[in-house]
């Protein structure tokens, strides 16, 4: 699997430019996000995803996909939850899907041996199918019958007090919940940091309108 040696050959990221504060949606650092009060009952049953009450965005990340595709990425207070927004156009473009992320783990990788275990050749991660919690998902990246490679991304992220990059290798799976554009997201997601540290980071998604939430 080629993106793996090219993971272990990676030099870890360092330090990089603020990200600009225009983002979509009206989001950005420090703006209070309220989610639709309806949207706990509507979702009841059909996703493991829970909603949160009322959050500020305590630290956002962008990833530019390239093409003016872009990714930006709002990290709540409650460090449970974590929105992303795809716009095409450019960072406040068309607004092209929003899903509301709930952290599922967050598991530190100390060796190449639990790496390639975990999400190597070999590992779950990556086949079309992924089954979690007798819960099955499609893989939405990748082409091949068996195992695909994951998909690298950059990202850049402000803090009120620092920023920083870091690089990942991702999966995305995906399931639908029997309700009108709203699927649920399954992500791997291996990242490196600029000290060195390797983690695995699992988080389940939902699709949401962009009236599911407003910005305070």
């Amino acid at each position: 699997m080629g993106w793996f040696k090219r993971f272990m050959g990676l030099q870890a990221p360092t330090s990089t430019e603020p990200v600009s504060s225009a983002g979509p949606l009206g989001l950005n650092m420090g703006v209070g996000v309220r989610f639709d009060a309806s949207l706990k009952l509507l979702l009841d049953g059909k996703t493991g995803v829970t909603i949160p009450g009322d959050q500020a965005v305590y630290s956002e990340g962008r990833v530019d996909l390239g093409q003016s595709e872009w990714l930006s990425r709002y990290y709540l207070d409650d460090e449970d939850y974590w929105l992303q927004v795809h716009t095409s156009g450019g960072v406040d473009g068309q607004v092209k899907s929003v899903i509301l992320f709930n952290y599922l783990s967050n598991q530190a990788i100390n060796s190449e041996a639990e790496l390639r275990r975990l999400a190597g050749p070999g590992s779950l991660i990556g086949r079309p199918t992924y089954t979690l919690d007798g819960v099955e998902y499609q893989r939405e990246w990748g082409t091949e019958t068996g195992q695909t490679e994951l998909v690298p991304l950059h990202e850049q992220v402000s803090k009120p007090d620092e920023t920083f990059a870091f690089d990942s290798h991702s999966m995305l799976y995906a399931r639908e919940t029997g309700l009108t554009q709203r699927r649920e997201f399954l992500l791997f997601s291996v990242e490196q940091y600029a000290d060195g540290s390797v983690s695995l980071v699992t988080s389940l998604g939902i699709s949401l309108y962009m009236t599911d939430l407003q910005t305070l």
